[in-house]
């Protein structure tokens, strides 16, 4: 990778970004990678030109090219409440409301007595809340709000954060506002500038000559990990979060080689700082785990030597938190494409952490689009993953809770199919059924977050947000499906999507996607004898379905073929599919299906 794309990821060189932000963007458009199209308008209260060109990079470093809409200087509150025509016409995906504490418009004053204190608190969030509910109304969009960051200064010193008439207490109880507010509806996210303000140093954020001069918030130098924190959850939205971990064991689980110092003489738990550090790194990927994070082990070590290491009393890891063990002498580059291949993931999906920078290189160098974790010392582990942001959350499904679980059910079912001769035989062994129905409320989350993550198994690679499928299936034209499959190892959850477009006497399918870990077991022909059920029951006598070929979705291209559906169109690697619904015959018996 050229050395100034690798300044877009964690740690970065901001002053570096800044300078050199024209040709870093010109770098990443000459890759020709197909990237997510989204509209993003940016309604800030202070100047956002130079964070909106470097939100840009981090977006497109991510797979999303943006086109962005941004409001003249101050205006972000009557963009949206004096039907500006030109935002409308533009159609943002997203509204990113950059607000800081200067847009606080009825601070309290220490003469105020507390009913006034208390009218100008409701009257600061009814502001905000009837911004937020008429963009909701009128764009339908999915919001993101920063919340406030403390001033650099506290008129009553230390009694500013609890007294009522401190600035920095009026701003903890209007971010609790937002954050309930935040809570209660499902396309709504909060940025923390709060945080980021903090994590880069109040004093050093709060640059006077910015904001007297430029009017901008923050430090110029500061604009980069804004931009990045930012990105953090638009790439979460559009599902290009990372789905696990390839972890090593020596020296990064635990300090010590196990194989030469013993179980006995490994460094974890509370005896030393060094031991203290690798057990709190174990608790916190033990937490990434609850999120639904992946845990492989990727380590050259005898495979006994390695089972014993996780086994050391004073671990937080054990081996089965684990989908794949992978101990052995092979190059790690060729464990991490096996592993990736078993879980039936990209390798990209997978964060590769290994204290050996000659083992980190190799893995960087040889496996394509590989990401690798800027790891140093143990005690900064924590510090230098979670700044990079490779799981940041922006919603949180019960299929994400049980995804360690399903895997680990998928691994049990791999094995019983070895002892069948007969694939056939195998999957009516494995007792499935099937929930196919129209899109409902309960799963809207996890079926915006599968648009968003599958991208192997997903013939036009549509993305949408919850905003946007909330609209679709409320809209009468439309057709949809979602595929939930369950079976004598477990739940899979909801694994398939389907989005289809009446118009007249022919359906377009408008978006086909199934998570890979259900692949070849019926379903994907489940949901197609179901979508055309009930394009019979409208009366419509021809499908039309789209292939929209992709570095990433190529073993779908001839996947219609296989449905019965006649290829009718070519446009390049592109192409379209017609089935006449006459003549269908249904394609699967052995999954029990549930309407």
């Amino acid at each position: 990778m050229n050395d100034l794309l690798t300044q877009l990821q964690y740690p970065t060189d901001p002053g570096l970004v800044l300078r050199k932000r024209n040709t870093i963007r010109k770098l990443l458009l000459e890759t020709g990678e197909k990237r997510v199209q989204k509209k993003i308008a940016i309604l800030g209260g202070s100047t956002t030109h130079d964070i909106r060109e470097i939100l840009d990079l981090f977006l497109l470093y991510n797979g999303i090219e943006a086109t962005f809409y941004e409001c003249e200087y101050n205006q972000y509150y009557e963009e949206v409440m004096f039907n500006n025509e030109e935002l409308k016409s533009f159609r943002p995906d997203i509204v990113w409301f950059h607000t800081s504490y200067r847009n606080i418009l009825h601070a309290p004053d220490v003469r105020d007595t507390r009913e006034e204190v208390e009218a100008k608190y409701e009257a600061e969030i009814g502001r905000f809340r009837g911004m937020w509910e008429k963009c909701a109304a009128e764009l339908r969009c999915t919001i993101i709000q920063n919340n406030f960051e403390y001033p650099f200064y506290r008129l009553l010193g230390n009694k500013d954060a609890s007294d009522i008439h401190g600035l920095t207490n009026f701003i903890q109880r209007l971010n609790a506002a937002f954050y309930e507010y935040s809570r209660s509806h499902e396309n709504f996210h909060i940025h923390d500038l709060n945080y980021v303000a903090a994590d880069y140093g109040l004093s050093r954020w709060h640059d006077l000559s910015a904001w007297y001069l430029y009017k901008y918030c923050c430090r110029i130098e500061a604009i980069p990990c804004l931009a990045h924190s930012v990105a953090r959850i638009i790439k979460s939205l559009y599902g290009k979060n990372k789905k696990g971990f390839v972890l090593d064991l020596d020296n990064t689980l635990w300090g010590g080689v196990v194989g030469d110092d013993g179980v006995q003489n490994l460094e974890i738990g509370s005896e030393t700082a060094a031991a203290q550090a690798y057990q709190e790194f174990q608790q916190y990927l033990k937490a990434h785990q609850g999120l639904g994070v992946l845990l492989n082990i990727n380590s050259k070590n005898d495979r006994e030597n390695a089972l014993a290491g996780l086994a050391h009393p004073e671990g937080i890891l054990r081996e089965e938190d684990f989908i794949t063990i992978k101990a052995n002498w092979n190059p790690k580059s060729q464990n991490m494409v096996e592993i990736a291949q078993e879980l039936n993931l990209l390798p990209e999906s997978l964060v590769f952490v290994d204290d050996n920078p000659a083992e980190r290189e190799i893995v960087s160098t040889q496996v394509p689009h590989a990401c690798v974790a800027p790891i140093s010392c143990p005690e900064n582990y924590i510090r230098e993953i979670d700044r990079a942001g490779f799981f940041e959350v922006t919603s949180l499904s019960q299929d994400d809770l049980a995804r360690t679980q399903m895997y680990k059910a998928n691994a049990q079912r791999v094995q019983a199919a070895q002892s069948f001769g007969n694939y056939e035989d195998y999957l009516r062994s494995l007792d499935m059924k099937a929930e196919i129905k129209p899109f409902s409320a309960v799963y809207m989350a996890r079926i915006a977050q599968l648009t968003n993550k599958s991208n192997q198994f997903n013939l036009t690679t549509k993305r949408y947000t919850q905003a946007e499928i909330e609209a679709v299936a409320a809209d009468l034209k439309c057709i949809t499906l979602y595929g939930k499959l369950t079976d004598k190892f477990g739940d899979n959850g909801v694994v398939s999507v389907m989005i289809g477009r009446q118009e007249k006497e022919t359906l377009h399918i408008e978006l086909f996607l199934m998570s890979c870990r259900v692949l070849k077991r019926g379903m994907e022909q489940a949901m197609m004898d179901e979508l055309v059920r009930l394009t019979k029951e409208r009366g419509i006598t021809q499908i039309r379905g789209y292939y929209y070929r992709t570095p990433k979705n190529s073993m779908v291209a001839e996947l219609y073929r296989t449905f019965g559906f006649t290829l009718a169109e070519t446009h390049g690697d592109d192409t379209v599919w017609t089935l006449d619904t006459e003549n269908y015959k249904n394609l699967q018996s052995i999954i029990t299906i549930e309407h």
